[in-house]
């Protein structure tokens, strides 16, 4: 079965905004959960939903976490960012 959407959870009430980038390389659910669980420890970060059909992640944070530190979450866990 193909997962077309993975969250962590639903964002938290002190989420000040969210960012979402495109990365190429989602091509399945194993994509979507490895990149979940790369969020899973960052701090400010509450909620991961990865759009596998449309190759969007959108990272629901606290307004410490830049852009630049989510890019860099991604490329570590081997996904790069548009």
């Amino acid at each position: 079965m193909k997962v077309a959407n993975e969250s962590t959870s639903e964002p938290r009430k002190n989420d000040n905004g969210f960012t979402t980038v495109t990365a190429p390389e989602i091509v399945c659910g194993g994509c979507a959960s490895s990149i979940t669980k790369a969020f899973a420890d960052v701090e400010g970060v509450s909620a991961v939903e990865v759009d596998v059909q449309t190759k969007r992640v959108t990272v629901h944070h606290d307004q410490a976490t830049s852009r630049e530190k989510i890019v860099e979450v991604l490329d570590r866990a081997g996904y790069s960012a548009e």
